[in-house]
């Protein structure tokens, strides 16, 4: 199952609101970590790191995987 592509509400980072505040320090982060929040609900995500990769699943809409 993947996520279905929607519109970001959320930050995926930090759980705020995308569109309130100045995310420049999570898309920073963003770079090398894996999502911690659901951008389209803001459910926390279980979260797997491997060597080659990460995996961020929501309950809800399914799993992203790193390219």
């Amino acid at each position: 199952m993947t996520v279905v592509s929607e519109a970001a509400v959320w930050c995926d980072r930090c759980g705020s609101a995308a569109a309130e505040g100045d995310h420049g320090a999570c898309a920073a982060a963003r770079r090398l970590e894996p999502p911690r929040f659901c951008p389209a609900c803001r459910r926390r995500m279980k979260v797997q790191v491997l060597p080659a990769g990460w995996s961020a699943t929501c309950v809800e809409h399914g799993t992203a995987r790193s390219a």
